[in-house]
């Protein structure tokens, strides 16, 4: 079942970015896939026709020169759906032999029980990664809901039109969130959302108490003790070092993933810092969130890795991905994007297959829509069935550096510097880690100090959305709906 959810809190429409293939090598001879020069050099995705019996495995890795991994552990009782989408039928191919990348890509190619063979691409930021510290909050609007400090400096949630901050301001140009606090629903425990993007400090003061938390594993022990194929992954799993330790003070760490949390899920209501859409009202009545960290320092996740964390997401309960990342390659329509990045668009309609809460026969993957100001949305938010966002900034109008047009679906605040009369008050405002440095547009670097800062890019609009869909979802519990 196809199905996009539109929750009136949010308005407009909008866009995502994109990339295009270059030619495959050695067509003739198999299915090889090959698309831009960011490739990895020593290791190839390989689908086979089937899964591989253990006998087959040490066969192929003895003849072939490479070693064999399955990408994608099973989950218990989850077989049935992996077989559906053909995730059991993925393997890694790590060269032994010394050949090099486009050789054994046709090695492989021609055996007959491979089905495709894909090198692996790198993952991008949807953000530029300059972030300013906060300044001392505004004094609390009289309207507010709740009492946190930076509520009123966070425009993207009601944006009155006050044009101190910027001149061209726009009432309404927002989520328009404080009604919906107020009347309907301000979150649910039950509904998690995973943060795929940079790890997510969980140990926040604003983001603590709403974190996902994965109660069948024991921290530290050093067992998998929930089964699910992973150890110690208590918050979550850092899938681009491969282990369980979440960080997020490496160096070319941004706080990017910080701060798209805080957009979804921080503490509302706790007397600290920020807000978040579907933080909750102060009464651990807020949706979770689930750090997938695929990108780490300078490092950032290939597609065997961004299919991991998906996977992961279906797997632990989230009902909702927030993906503030794009590819690396431009493709540019479904099918191109269907043929060249077969593994992680297969593992993206197993997450919306999945079923993990009570209000939604399935889950719902959102994506932004890239930066390169393109009038185009970028994959993988631009395919079908992925809600791909685009930004606006506190004028109403898209940003200078959003994708807009065809595959985009919404449009959100993502903040817009420029605007700014004093500081970066027309950013997005959330949390960061403090031990972040800050690094503004004149290449200066700071100490931020601080638990709160700016960040644009459709990196910040992304979780608006996501954080919405969330919000909903809790409304639809607590209405006893079912979709």
């Amino acid at each position: 079942m196809k199905f996009k959810l539109f929750v009136p809190v949010l308005i407009l429409l909008a866009a995502s970015c994109q990339i295009v293939p270059q030619s495959m090598e050695d067509v003739a001879s198999a299915p090889i896939v090959r698309f831009g020069d960011d490739v990895l050099q020593d290791a190839l995705l390989i689908k086979f026709n089937a899964p591989l019996p253990e006998e087959g495995l040490i066969g192929l890795e003895a003849s072939q020169g490479v070693s064999l991994e399955r990408v994608l552990p099973s989950t218990p009782g989850k077989e049935a759906l992996e077989a559906q989408f053909g995730l059991d039928r993925w393997y890694e191919a790590h060269i032994t032999d010394g050949t090099d990348v486009g050789s054994m890509a046709v090695r492989m190619s021609r055996l007959p029980s491979v089905a495709l063979v894909e090198y692996e691409t790198i993952a991008t930021k949807c953000s530029d990664g300059a972030v300013y510290p906060a300044s001392n909050p505004a004094t609390r609007a009289s309207d507010a809901p709740f009492n946190d400090p930076y509520l009123s400096d966070q425009w993207h949630y009601k944006n009155n039109g006050v044009t101190t901050v910027c001149k061209t301001a726009v009432a309404g140009a927002d989520v328009n969130v404080y009604d919906v606090w107020k009347t309907l629903c301000t979150g649910d425990p039950d509904i998690v959302v995973a943060v795929c993007d940079e790890g997510v400090k969980y140990n926040h003061p604003d983001l603590a108490a709403n974190m996902w938390v994965n109660t069948a594993e024991v921290a530290g022990n050093g067992i998998d003790d929930d089964g699910n194929g992973y150890v110690d992954d208590i918050y979550g799993y850092n899938f681009v070092d491969n282990n369980p330790s979440i960080t997020w003070t490496k160096n070319g760490d941004s706080g990017h993933g910080t701060h798209c949390a805080g957009t979804i899920a921080a503490v509302n209501n706790n007397g600290i810092g920020v807000c978040g859409i579907a933080g909750g009202s102060g009464k651990k009545d807020g949706c979770r969130i689930m750090s997938c960290q695929i990108s780490s320092g300078d490092r950032f996740a290939n597609s065997a890795v961004t299919a991991k964390a998906i996977k992961y997401a279906a797997d632990n309960g989230a009902s909702i991905i927030s993906c503030s990342f794009g590819n690396s390659v431009r493709f540019t329509t479904d099918n191109e994007y269907m043929k060249q990045n077969s593994i992680e668009i297969d593992a993206v309609h197993y997450f919306e297959a999945s079923k993990n809460n009570s209000v939604l026969n399935g889950n719902i993957a959102v994506f932004a829509s890239g930066n390169e100001n393109k009038d185009f949305a970028s994959y993988p938010g631009a395919y079908c069935d992925i809600i791909s966002v685009s930004a606006f900034g506190p004028d109403f109008l898209p940003t200078y550096y959003t994708n807009y047009g065809p595959g985009c679906n919404i449009s959100a605040p993502g903040g817009e510097a420029y605007h700014a009369i004093n500081r970066w008050e027309t950013m997005v405002l959330s949390t960061i880690p403090s031990e972040v440095p800050g690094n503004g547009f004149d290449g200066e670097f700071q100490k931020t100090g601080l638990d709160y800062g700016f960040m644009q890019g459709t990196s910040m609009a992304c979780p608006h959305v996501a954080g919405v869909v969330a919000l909903g979802l809790s409304y639809a519990k607590k209405l006893g709906k079912t979709f």
